[in-house]
């Protein structure tokens, strides 16, 4: 198969790094080879957090300026800031819901703006899926299945070779029994935004 890369990026505590052990599981039952790595940074007081996942035999998990071929972010200015990753042939999905960091809330800080942020995606990137994945993560009963959402998305976009009942069944052994249903809810809603989005 031919290499696929892919970037996360997070803000700690929005669930980045479960979201990356689930596609790494999903690709290990579809027999695609993966390696991942993961830049942690201050996670635990809400600081950047970013998983660089590359899917065939690649050599290295190193994501260079303008390599990945898909770009996921749950935080809308993380995504911004990790645009240096993507190129013209680059599909970037993101959330739309902000969670300001704390030099904006103290007014150290000036909050991107969001209608400007996607302009300026649209015109690097192939595509741009955008939504509130928030909103959809409540709709499926757990705010905090966000990071379920973005990957129903980013399986409906059809770049990386794994699919959805994969996913669903990474779900199933690799989160937590309570939360399995609302997990694989979370997923389908993801996907039929995609879907609408087009």
């Amino acid at each position: 198969m031919d290499v696929k890369r892919l970037i996360i990026v997070a803000v700690g505590g929005q669930g980045n790094l479960l979201s990356s052990r689930v596609l790494g599981e999903a690709a290990m039952l579809s027999d695609i080879p993966v390696r991942m790595s993961e830049i942690h940074g201050m996670a635990q007081r809400g600081g950047v957090v970013e998983s660089a996942i590359v899917f065939g035999d690649a050599d290295s998990t190193i994501i260079s300026d303008s390599e990945a071929d898909i770009l996921v972010g749950f935080e809308p200015s993380e995504t911004l800031r990790a645009l240096n990753k993507c190129n013209s042939d680059t599909v970037v999905i993101t959330n739309l819901s902000p969670l300001p960091p704390f030099t904006v809330a103290i007014g150290r800080g000036i909050y991107p703006d969001l209608t400007e942020a996607q302009k300026l995606i649209r015109e690097k990137t192939a595509r741009l899926v955008a939504f509130d994945a928030v909103a959809l993560a409540r709709e499926a009963g757990n705010v905090m299945s966000v990071n379920m959402v973005l990957l129903g998305s980013m399986i409906q976009s059809k770049i990386l070779p794994i699919s959805a009942e994969s996913i669903k069944e990474a779900i199933r052994t690799r989160t937590k029994k309570a939360f399995v249903d609302t997990n694989i809810k979370a997923f389908d809603l993801g996907f039929s935004a995609a879907e609408k989005i087009g």
